[in-house]
């Protein structure tokens, strides 16, 4: 199958300034993260940018990139952008690898990507593990995700979900069904990115602060891979920056 990889890139960033540009191992960080996911197979690896300086970087790491609006209010709004820039609409698969996932799995972006073509059904197909901590189960932070029988989400939430009313303690590791943590990675059709940013907000997306929850509330459906292993560590924090780039080596001047 035929997939595109768009990545959001936006320079301020409130916990991490600069992020896209930060070095990792002697490479800006949209630039290790778009040569990540070119392994996955995908057709072309675009970086959807925010501003002319992260142009300019990709553009000399031979990376393929758009300048969209700074302006925007999300990264769906920002890709729906770039799908209009680069004529990306009807059942054209784009996957959303986030910008600060510098040791993103090539193989499971491909496979988000071949659930969705496999898909008819479903709108969007996205990714989980299985949770095996009681903290990471209780933890808002996480997010976690329960299925329906034909592996398609049906809620998305910050709150321990399922919660086992007789046992909750031991509701991670053994129980079932398993308790699943949602990855934040996305297969979209290219139509259907670019009708989302108009759809209307929803009232759950707003209590839960998860912009998923809106696919769902307008009749949408997720369908959702669950791989075993958890991935990679992302960069949100100075201390995730370390770690990767303890990982990978360290910067290099």
């Amino acid at each position: 199958m035929s997939f595109d990889v768009l990545i959001p890139a936006r320079l301020a960033s409130t916990r991490l300034p600069r992020k896209p540009l930060l070095d990792i191992a002697g490479l800006p960080m949209v630039v290790r993260v778009a040569r990540r996911a070119a392994l996955s197979g995908a057709r072309r690896v675009v970086v959807a940018a925010d501003s002319l300086e992260i142009v300019d970087t990709c553009q000399a790491h031979g990376v393929d990139v758009v300048l969209t609006r700074d302006d925007h209010p999300s990264g769906s709004d920002r890709l729906a952008e770039a799908c209009r820039q680069l004529g990306l609409d009807g059942g054209d698969v784009v996957v959303n690898v986030q910008g600060d996932e510098p040791l993103i799995d090539p193989g499971l972006v491909a496979r988000c990507a071949g659930l969705l073509d496999e898909r008819e059904d479903c709108s969007v197909a996205t990714a989980a593990h299985p949770i095996d901590r009681i903290e990471d189960f209780r933890n808002p932070n996480v997010v976690k995700v329960v299925l329906d029988a034909s592996a398609r989400a049906l809620y998305f939430s910050r709150a321990p979900i399922p919660w086992w009313r007789d046992a909750p303690e031991a509701a991670v590791p053994a129980s079932q069904p398993r308790p699943l943590r949602h990855i934040g990675l996305y297969a979209y059709r290219a139509g259907f990115l670019r009708r989302f940013p108009q759809l209307e907000p929803a009232a759950l997306e707003r209590a839960e602060a998860l912009e998923q929850l809106r696919v769902l509330w307008h009749g949408h459906a997720i369908a959702v891979h669950v791989c075993e292993l958890a991935p990679a560590p992302g960069v949100d924090t100075p201390e995730d920056l370390a770690r990767v780039r303890a990982l990978l080596g360290g910067p290099r001047d």
